[in-house]
C-alpha cells in the first residue's frame, strides 16, 4: 500500500508544529505578562507533544525523518516577529501575531482533513492538532 499521502500529511503537520514552536520561542523573551507567558509556554509544550507523536508515528510510513521548517522559514518567522514587535511588544500585539499563526495552522489542518484521505492514526493526529490550536486560540484571544 502506498503511504505517500500519510507521509505528506505528517510532514505538513510537523512543519506546522515546528513553526508554532519557533514563533512562541521567538516571542517569549518579549513577554512581560506572567499569565501570557504561562499560556504561551503551555502551547509550546502542546506543539512539542504533537511533534513527538509525529516522530513516533512516522517510521510506520517512511524510513526518513519528518520534514521540519527550513532555515529560511525560521529566519523569516524571527524577522517578522522582530519587525512587528519593535515598536509595540504589548500583550495585544504578541497575542495577535501568535493568533495569526495559529489560524493559519487551523486552516492548513482543516484542509488536510477535508482533502487528504489518510488512515485512522494520521487522521486522529491531524484532528488533535487542529483541536489543540482551536482551543489555544480561545485562550490567547483574552490577551488581545
Amino acid at each position: 500500500m502506498d503511504k505517500e499521502n500519510e507521509i505528506n500529511v505528517l510532514d505538513e503537520l510537523n512543519k506546522g508544529a515546528c513553526m508554532g514552536m519557533d514563533a512562541i520561542h521567538f516571542v517569549l523573551d518579549k513577554v512581560e505578562d506572567k499569565k501570557l507567558k504561562e499560556e504561551l509556554e503551555k502551547e509550546y509544550n502542546n506543539y512539542k507533544a504533537i511533534n513527538k507523536k509525529i516522530v513516533e508515528l512516522y517510521p510506520e510510513y517512511s524510513k526518513d525523518e519528518p520534514h521540519e521548517t527550513n532555515a529560511m522559514n525560521k529566519a523569516m518567522t524571527w524577522y517578522t516577529i522582530e519587525i512587528k514587535t519593535f515598536m509595540d511588544n504589548s500583550n495585544s500585539k504578541i497575542a495577535e501575531l501568535i493568533l495569526q499563526g495559529m489560524n493559519m495552522g487551523v486552516i492548513e489542518g482543516r484542509k488536510l482533513l477535508n482533502h487528504k484521505h489518510t488512515d485512522e492514526e494520521v487522521n486522529k493526529l491531524v484532528n488533535e492538532y487542529v483541536n489543540m490550536q482551536e482551543h489555544a486560540i480561545e485562550k490567547i484571544k483574552q490577551f488581545l
